[in-house]
């Protein structure tokens, strides 16, 4: 999408029913008016939506793309401003964390058996507002931490968020992917901090969970890519919430036409958000996990008439209806994970969303 007039608020003219609002290092993008929608398969859209077009896409790969009459680009924006929604609260955690710390043994004893090297288990914080929701003032205090979004989607719901990964951005032939996997919670001090990182990189479960996830990017790229540079040695990232074991894949397209939904298609679901070999990763999911993901763990981004875009993974985000939310998050389980190492993980996953409402840690 070019460059069209410049906001000087990015949510000026925000609709949620209408709007697509994706914001990154390259700018912040907000859709207006719908003059389509592109509902369906990702791999059967990716080699028909040729215009300009915005929104989500599901774990289970089905999109909903919104096709708008204009769009305007803003600046990149510093992180934002504190908490702005308040009121009562009602939680229900789905599943008990009890129980997830026991689907997580269950998927250590299926690993064990062979057959699977990874599956990522999540589970969900559903929160009810004694007044309606207010979506602007949600979405406010996530500009600005990485890839953070809103789209609409059927039924009248919104898929919020703020992810730390980048699946793929494609500009000119240029291609990106950055996956991430291999997390530790951040500590307010700053010693148990550094020890914390220090232990992520260190440490031998994650660096060989953050492998395969590279290999699968990369095996996925190579088709469509000319010297695609792989590092051999992730590096350390962070949120506001959490280190993470990251690398930086790129590449340049054979071919000038191959399209960023194309690469989406190819590159979807990586073994960050599914688990390795997928078929059996999703089998477990569907066994282990009392919910439909829905478009956790799916895509949100943008692609333009050239075909250039950018899809974040939909992680640290949350399902928005008039008075409901439905958070999520997810943890890679391997061969010497613990399960209650994975319950923390999940739930300090939970406080990007949980800060951005104003509401209890204690919730997750």
């Amino acid at each position: 999408m070019h460059l069209l007039t410049t906001a000087a608020d990015p949510l000026a003219g925000y609709d949620r029913a209408e709007s697509v609002l994706f914001a990154s290092a390259r700018g912040t993008l907000l859709t207006r008016g719908v003059r389509g929608v592109a509902a369906g398969d990702l791999a059967t859209l990716a080699g028909r939506v040729d215009g300009p077009a915005a929104g989500a896409i599901g774990f289970d790969g089905t999109a909903h793309l919104i096709l708008p009459e204009s769009e305007t680009w803003s600046p990149p924006l510093p992180p934002g401003a504190a908490p702005l929604v308040s009121g009562g609260w009602w939680s229900r955690r789905v599943p008990e964390p009890a129980a997830y710390a026991a689907a997580v043994r269950r998927a250590l004893a299926e690993l064990e058996r062979g057959g699977l090297a990874k599956v990522v288990l999540a589970r969900t914080v559903e929160l009810r507002s004694d007044e309606p929701i207010d979506l602007p003032g949600l979405l406010r205090p996530l500009l600005g931490h990485g890839y953070s979004f809103a789209a609409p989607l059927p039924g009248g719901r919104t898929l919020t968020g703020a992810s730390p990964e980048l699946l793929v951005s494609r500009h000119g032939r240029a291609v990106v992917s950055n996956p991430l996997a291999g997390s530790a919670a951040r500590c307010a001090d700053p010693a148990e901090d550094r020890r914390r990182a220090a232990a992520l990189t260190a440490s031998a479960k994650d660096l060989r969970e953050h492998r395969l996830v590279v290999e699968a990017v990369a095996d996925a790229l190579a088709p469509y890519c000319a010297g695609l540079e792989v590092p051999g040695t992730p590096e350390l990232t962070s949120t506001e919430t959490m280190w993470h074991l990251s690398t930086r894949v790129t590449g340049t397209l054979r071919d000038p036409d191959t399209r960023v939904l194309a690469l989406a298609a190819a590159l979807h679901p990586t073994p960050a958000v599914c688990g390795t070999p997928e078929a059996g990763a999703r089998r477990m999911i569907e066994e282990l996990e009392p919910f439909d993901r829905g478009f956790y763990a799916g895509l949100a981004g943008w692609t333009d008439a050239a075909g250039d875009g950018e899809w974040a993974v939909a992680i640290r985000c949350a399902e928005v209806a008039e008075h409901t939310l439905r958070l999520y998050a997810g943890a890679g389980i391997v061969t010497g994970s613990d399960p209650e190492a994975e319950l923390a993980e999940t739930a300090a996953k939970f406080r990007t969303m949980l800060r951005a409402l104003g509401v209890s840690d204690a919730l997750a």
